[in-house]
């Protein structure tokens, strides 16, 4: 892939390409090879193996990047075939020591829990909060859903970047927002479901426009969609939703292999 500046490119479900102040970061990489997977137990459509797509260009190309940001260790976000794939002297951030040190064991030697003061290479990386799904989720399944991180890029001939993470729309996103003023946010726009309970553990068309609401000044773009068995949100569903509700101009909906620039 040719490097350009700011620009996201969506891989498949929430793996991306970060060019951002001339820095190449790819976030949550899952790089099984289509069906390689079974589906996640105890979640809507879990009879389907996952990934459901292929990749759109070579692990290679997606591997040849400065660094890593794992928003937490679930397998769609970090599976086996990513670490077989990257180098182990490849930096990665992770959202905290625990994850950091999991990360360690499996064999990678330059590994970093983000904080609201990282920095690589020019590039600040501001850790933000999260919620993996509503509390009824947690009530249930919260060991499972476990904690989540999300992350403002910012860099002085850049703009604002918050890529939200695997959260609900929830006052740690609301604050993230007002606090930063984002010109660009990423979000993990699926809708995932878990069997028997109501709502998404990640973001759907309402979740969607509120965000649109609190920050009717950025463009949005929807990742984490079409690729794993729980997500239920399409990107044909998502636009139309757009369009109903006005804010299609400040929407972006790419199809996996797509760049976004900004």
């Amino acid at each position: 892939m040719t490097r350009t500046s700011a620009t996201v490119t969506q891989i498949r479900n929430a793996t991306l390409l970060v060019d951002y102040g001339g820095v190449r970061f790819l976030v949550d990489p899952m790089l099984a090879d289509r069906h390689a997977l079974p589906g996640f137990p105890g979640t809507v459509n879990s009879n389907q193996r996952n990934p459901m797509v292929p990749l759109p260009v070579p692990i290679s190309e997606i591997v040849d990047v400065d660094a890593v940001i794992v928003t937490h260790l679930h397998e769609d976000h970090w599976d086996q075939a990513a670490r077989d794939a990257l180098p182990r002297d490849k930096p990665i951030f992770t959202q905290n020591d625990a994850d950091a040190e999991v990360i360690r064991h499996q064999g990678f030697t330059d590994v970093r829990a983000l904080t609201e003061s990282s920095e690589f290479d020019g590039v600040r990386l501001l850790k933000t909060g999260g919620r993996h799904g509503t509390e009824t989720h947690y009530e249930a399944i919260g060991d499972v859903l476990g904690d989540v991180c999300g992350v403002v890029f910012s860099h002085p001939d850049e703009k604002i970047v918050y890529l939200a993470g695997d959260t609900v729309w929830n006052d740690e996103v609301a604050s993230a927002v007002a606090r930063h003023c984002p010109d660009v946010v990423i979000l993990n726009a699926g809708y995932a479901m878990i069997e028997g309970i109501d709502g998404g553990i990640i973001m759907g068309t309402d979740d969607v426009l509120e965000v649109h609401k609190a920050a009717p000044q950025s463009r949005l773009i929807a990742s984490h969609m079409e690729a794993i068995n729980h997500c239920t949100l399409t990107r044909e569903k998502l636009r139309a939703f757009a369009e109903a509700n006005d804010f299609a101009h400040c929407l972006r909906v790419p199809e996996d292999g797509e760049p976004t620039g900004f």
